[in-house]
């Protein structure tokens, strides 16, 4: 039987569709009723895979839909497909063409793979150890400075075997990223926020799939940054920020102590909330919930960290 391979070219409003070798095509809207329509067209053909670019947004939706349909998708690198194209000597360029060239690409790499949209847990396990083995070397660390001669050298020994695996580690990581089309391309637009690094990018693609997807303040009450009242009868404190997903808490704070010094938005944000008298710790979570945010809105639009901020924020921000 003939593989079938579909090619989805997606807008903000638009799904193209096509199948590799076929001259069927169709439109859906990029909506509810829309992607319903188009599983229920797609099922009936029994696609060995359904792919897609992943625009960092639009392509959510319809990801979630086919999934849960269970339907082959597979997002790809949207670079790789314009190559892809350029190669095959396809310079014009419409809706339906990019559609029947996803198909296309689709068929002539048999290394693309379906993928579930939840199935983070490789990274997620990698970024979890990586978190132990960094608990670990602070704990021999802080060891070492007390250790009489015999504790020392065992002590030392132990901290060097873990810096290797913090090393290796490391690349797994960048190697699980790298594999994924997904993941890459949401790893290169976090990365090119100035503070924002390869722990930071993991942990929040391993433990925070929902980036990009929700809106600031949703995403801030997610993570345990946004200020929440604590009022009860005739109590009534202060606003503070509690709960939420600490593992990624941890890492965006440490991220955002750097981003003070050396990314400029963040940085006179934090001087200009310490100049108005607040102290330094909410000014520093208030950091963390900018920083966030930005983030958030730079994933939804697929936008790297100096366009969002010429584009939102402006120059002075």
């Amino acid at each position: 039987m003939e593989k079938v391979y579909v090619g989805i070219d997606i807008s903000k409003d638009r799904l193209d569709v096509a199948i590799y070798a076929s001259k069927k095509r169709w439109q859906f809207a990029n909506d509810a009723a829309g992607i319903k329509d188009l599983c229920n067209v797609l099922a009936k053909f029994r696609p060995n895979l359904i792919a897609f670019e992943a625009t960092g947004g639009y392509e959510m939706a319809l990801f979630v839909a086919l999934d849960e349909a269970g339907l082959p998708a597979a997002p790809t690198n949207p670079r790789q497909v314009r190559d892809f194209a350029r190669s095959m000597g396809k310079l014009a360029k419409t809706d339906t063409i990019d559609a029947r060239m996803i198909a296309q690409f689709a068929a002539s790499n048999p290394e693309i793979k379906p993928k579930h949209i939840a199935d983070t847990r490789e990274l997620r396990e990698i970024v979890t150890r990586r978190n132990q083995l960094l608990e670990m070397l602070n704990a021999e660390t802080n060891r070492l400075r007390h250790a009489g001669q015999l504790r020392r050298v065992r002590i030392e020994a132990h901290i060097s075997w873990l810096r290797q695996e913090i090393n290796t580690t490391d690349r797994e990581l960048r190697d699980a990223i790298k594999k994924d089309p997904v993941w890459n391309d949401k790893d290169q637009i976090l990365r090119s926020a100035p503070g924002v690094g390869p722990a930071l990018s993991a942990t929040l693609l391993s433990g925070l799939p929902e980036l990009g997807t929700i809106n600031r303040k949703k995403i801030a009450a997610l993570v345990g940054v946004a200020p929440l009242n604590r009022d009860s009868g005739k109590v009534h404190g202060r606003r503070s920020v509690w709960g939420g997903r600490g593992s990624v808490r941890v890492v965006l704070y440490m991220a955002t102590l750097v981003a003070v010094h050396h990314n400029p938005v963040i940085g006179r944000f934090y001087e200009r909330l310490c100049t108005a008298g607040k102290n330094k710790k909410m000014a520093l979570v208030a950091c963390m919930r900018k920083l966030l945010t930005i983030l958030n809105s730079m994933i939804k639009y697929h936008t790297s960290w100096n366009q969002r901020v010429s584009l939102v924020l402006g120059p002075c921000s």
